[in-house]
C-alpha cells in the first residue's frame, strides 16, 4: 500500500482532446482543462473550483444524497428534474390538489412549500489526504486490519481539520481505494417546494420512453434554499430567509448547436469502469437477467393498477418511478455491453497488461490478480445471484416484506438490552409512519404473488388476510408494550412466521458467504487499479463514481444507434406533439401547452428558426446521481438539465464508448418557457440572469446578474 506516484502524470499529461470521465474539479489543471478547451470551453480551472473565490462549484449542491441542483438565482432558487422532487411534489399531492396531475407553482415566496428531512449540500473545499489516510498500512495487513487502519486515520484527520461549526467532513475513497480526498461540506436543511409542472410535461412519455432517445421530456422542478439571518444552515422556520449563494449560474438564451462544448458537473453515484471482464459477464448473464425479471413482474401489477385508480396513482407514483428506472437501465446495459463488444474488449485489454507484465518483470509482483479474481468471482456466483435476487423480492418491489425484514431487527435489539430495543422501535415506528402514508395492501398482495415464485415455491399469499401489518393501526398494535411482550406478539403473526425462515436464511447462509468473498475481491481489484497504472502508464485514467462532485465533459452531438439510423443531437416541441394521444397515461398533452404550440407562442425562447427546443443530447459521461445536473456551456451559462441516458449507452457505469453513450439534457429555453409561457411564473423568470453569450448585442428583458 502506497500513494501513487503515476496518478500526478494522469492529472498533468497533455494530450489531445478526449471524452469520457468524471474529474475531481480540484485536480482538473493541466490534461483535463487543456482537454476541455481543445473541445471550446472558454473556462479556466479557476472558474470552475477556487477555493478562495466565487467559482461555479459554488453553485452546485447534493440534492438530497441523490441527485445534483444549481443555484440560479442570487435568491436561493435551485433547478433540478422533476424526477428528483417527484416524492416531495407527491408528499404534497392529494386528490383535491393533484400537483402531480395539474403542476404547482407558487406565485410568492409565502406560498413555497416546506419539505421534512430535504436537504441540498455545497461542497466548500476539497483536499487531498491520501498520505494521512495510509499511513501505517502495509501490505502484509489482513484486509479488515487495513480496513480498520484506514478507518482510524480517517477519524482522526477529520477531529483535526479546520471548518466553521456548522460545516461537516467527509474521506472518500478513489481509484479503488488506492487515493483519498476529504471533503468539507455546508447542509442547508430548510428547503421549499417552489414550481413544477405536470406530469404530462415533466415525466412525458413515462416508461416507454424512460432511457430512450429522441426525447421530448421537461424533467424538471423548482426549489429555494432558505437560510437563518446570517444565511447559514438552519432548520426550518418562518423566520428564515432566501439564501444568498457565492455564485449562481446565468441562463444563455442562445441555447446550443451540434458540436457545442457541453459540461455536466454534479454528484455522480456509482460506476464500475475497472471491472474484470469475468465480473461485466457475470452482471450481463447472471445477475441482470434475474432481476430485470423480478422488477418486470412488479411493475405489470403496479401499472394495471395506476392506470384505473387515481388514488392508487398518487401513492405509487413514486415507487413506480423507482422500480420502473432501473428495471429499464438494465435491459439498455445488456444491449450496450453487446453492441459495443465491451466483455471481448475488456479480455484483450486483460491481454495486453498480461503481456506486458512478463514485458516488465513484474510477474511476480502482479501476476496473481486477473487468474484470483476469475476464480473469486466464479465462486461467488451463485450466492451474489441468490443475495440480489433476495433484495430485489424481499426489498425493493413490495411493501410488507421490507416491513417485517426490518422489524426482525427488534429480536437482536432485545436480546442485548431494553434501551437498545426502545431505540430500535422508535425508529421503524418512524419508518412505517412514512410507509403505511402510501399502502395499499391490494396492490402490495398481487405484487408479492407475482414476484416471490421468481425466489422461492413456497408462496403463501394468504398472509395478508392473516397479518396485522396491512394497516399502521395493525402494525402499532404488535409494537406496543415491552420487548417480551412485543417479540411474543411479533412471532404469533402470520407474515412474519412465514417470512422469519428466509430471513434466517439470508443473515446465516447468504451474506456471510457473500461477505467472506467480497472483501477479498475488492482488495484484489484495489491492486488491480495499481497495477493497471503502473504497467499501462499511457492510459487514461478517471476514478469511478463514489457521490461525489465531479465533472464531465463532452460535445452535443448525435448518434448511429445501428445500421442505416442516425438520431439528431436535438428535439422540439413538434415531436411532442407528434407523440401526442389524446388521454394517454404517457403521452396527453395539456391543453395550454397545446394552445400554445398551435399559436406559436414561443416568446423569447424560440431558436432563430421560430422552433422551441425541449431536449438535446451530448457526450458527457453521467450515471445516476447526475440527475438534475447543469449543462454547462463554453462561457459558464447554463443551457440545460441531465435528466438521461440513451438506452444503449447505459452499459456506460461499467464500459464508456464515446460512439454510443450519449446523456439526455432537457433544453434551458424550454424550461424558462414552461414557466412564463405556460405557468405564468414570470416571477421566477425575473430572479435569474438571463444572457445572449453567443450574440452580446442582444440584450435580454430579464434583470442582469448582481
Amino acid at each position: 500500500m502506497k500513494l501513487f506516484k503515476f496518478l500526478v502524470l494522469f492529472i498533468t499529461l497533455q494530450v489531445s482532446a478526449q471524452q469520457g470521465g468524471m474529474w475531481i474539479p480540484s485536480l482538473l489543471q493541466g490534461m483535463n482543462e487543456n482537454e476541455m478547451q481543445s473541445l471550446g470551453s472558454k473556462l479556466t480551472a479557476k472558474d470552475i473550483y477556487d477555493v478562495n473565490n466565487s467559482s461555479l462549484k459554488d453553485a452546485i449542491g447534493h440534492f438530497n444524497g441523490g441527485c445534483t441542483t444549481e443555484v440560479i438565482s442570487p435568491k436561493g432558487l435551485i433547478l433540478t428534474n422533476h424526477h428528483c422532487g417527484f416524492g416531495q411534489i407527491q408528499s404534497h399531492s392529494t386528490l383535491e390538489n393533484d400537483y402531480l396531475k395539474n403542476g404547482f407553482w407558487a406565485m410568492s415566496l409565502d406560498e413555497e412549500l416546506p419539505n421534512e428531512g430535504l436537504y441540498v449540500e455545497f461542497i466548500v473545499r476539497i483536499e487531498d489526504v491520501t498520505k494521512q489516510v495510509l499511513e501505517g498500512v502495509t501490505s502484509d495487513m489482513t484486509d479488515i486490519a487495513q480496513q480498520s487502519k484506514r478507518g482510524s486515520n480517517s477519524t482522526a484527520i477529520e477531529k483535526a481539520t479546520k471548518k466553521e461549526d456548522w460545516q461537516d467532513t467527509k474521506i472518500k475513497a478513489f481509484y479503488k481505494g488506492n487515493q483519498y480526498f476529504l471533503f468539507v461540506t455546508e447542509r442547508y436543511e430548510d428547503i421549499r417546494l417552489v414550481g413544477a409542472p405536470p406530469t404530462s410535461i415533466g415525466k412525458f412519455g413515462s416508461d416507454t420512453d424512460n432511457w430512450v432517445w429522441p426525447r421530448h421530456t421537461g424533467d424538471f422542478s423548482m426549489f429555494r434554499i432558505y437560510a437563518d439571518k446570517n444565511n447559514r444552515p438552519a432548520a426550518y422556520s418562518k423566520d428564515n430567509i432566501p439564501f444568498k449563494p457565492k455564485h449562481f449560474l446565468p441562463v444563455s438564451l442562445d441555447g446550443i448547436s451540434e458540436d457545442d462544448f457541453t459540461m455536466v458537473f454534479g454528484f455522480p453515484g456509482t460506476t464500475d469502469e475497472y471491472l474484470p471482464a469475468v465480473a461485466v459477464a457475470q452482471t450481463v448473464e447472471k445477475i441482470n437477467p434475474k432481476t430485470i425479471a423480478i422488477r418486470g413482474a412488479a411493475l405489470k401489477v403496479i401499472d394495471a393498477y395506476m392506470k384505473t385508480d387515481d388514488q392508487i396513482r398518487i401513492q405509487y407514483a413514486s415507487k413506480q418511478a423507482r422500480i420502473a428506472n432501473a428495471w429499464k437501465k438494465w435491459i439498455g446495459e445488456n444491449l450496450g455491453i453487446e453492441k459495443s463488444g465491451a466483455i471481448a474488449i475488456k479480455r484483450d485489454q486483460e491481454s495486453e497488461f498480461t503481456k506486458q507484465l512478463k514485458a516488465k518483470g513484474l510477474e511476480n509482483k502482479y501476476g496473481k490478480i486477473l487468474p484470483e479474481l476469475e476464480r473469486l468471482y466464479n465462486e461467488i456466483e451463485a450466492v451474489n445471484v441468490k443475495r440480489r435476487s433476495f433484495i430485489e423480492v424481499f426489498l425493493r418491489t413490495n411493501e410488507l416484506t421490507p416491513i417485517l425484514f426490518n422489524l426482525s431487527q427488534l429480536e437482536g435489539a432485545a436480546a442485548n438490552s431494553e434501551e437498545t430495543f426502545e431505540k430500535q422501535r422508535d425508529a421503524n415506528v418512524g419508518r412505517l409512519k412514512g410507509i403505511y402514508k402510501d399502502y395499499n395492501a391490494t396492490v402490495d398482495k398481487e405484487v408479492f404473488e407475482a414476484v416471490m415464485p421468481l425466489y422461492t415455491d413456497q408462496v403463501d399469499g394468504s398472509i395478508y388476510d392473516k397479518t396485522a401489518f396491512t394497516s399502521l393501526e395493525g402494525a402499532m398494535k404488535i409494537l406496543e408494550g415491552n420487548s417480551k411482550e412485543v417479540i411474543e406478539k411479533l412471532n404469533n403473526d402470520a407474515a412474519y412466521q412465514y417470512l422469519k425462515p428466509f430471513i434466517i436464511e439470508f443473515y446465516s447462509f447468504i451474506e456471510p458467504q457473500f461477505q467472506e468473498l467480497n472483501p477479498q475481491i475488492n482488495s484484489l481489484e484495489q491492486q488491480y487499479m495499481a497495477a493497471l497504472m503502473e504497467v499501462l502508464p499511457e492510459r487514461r485514467y478517471f476514478p469511478d463514481a463514489n457521490g461525489t462532485l465531479r465533472v464531465t465533459y463532452g460535445k452535443v452531438k448525435g448518434y448511429k444507434p445501428r445500421d442505416a439510423v442516425y438520431y439528431e443531437p436535438i428535439t422540439y416541441l413538434e415531436g411532442v406533439m407528434e407523440k401526442y394521444v389524446p388521454g394517454d397515461y404517457e403521452f396527453d398533452v395539456p391543453e395550454k401547452l397545446k394552445k400554445l404550440y398551435a399559436e406559436k407562442d414561443y416568446g423569447q425562447y424560440a431558436n432563430a428558426s421560430g422552433q422551441l427546443p425541449v431536449n438535446f443530447i451530448g457526450t458527457n459521461h453521467t450515471t445516476g446521481g447526475n440527475s438534475g445536473s447543469p449543462a454547462i456551456d463554453a462561457h459558464g451559462n447554463l443551457v440545460g438539465l441531465n435528466f438521461d441516458r440513451v438506452w444503449e449507452g447505459t452499459m456506460s457505469d461499467i464500459y464508456y464508448d464515446p460512439e454510443i453513450s450519449r446523456n439526455i439534457m432537457v433544453d434551458l429555453r424550454y424550461v424558462l418557457f414552461i414557466v412564463d409561457k405556460y405557468a405564468g411564473a414570470k416571477h421566477l423568470i425575473d430572479e435569474m440572469s438571463l444572457v445572449h453569450p453567443k450574440t452580446k448585442n442582444k440584450k435580454s428583458k430579464s434583470k442582469k446578474r448582481g
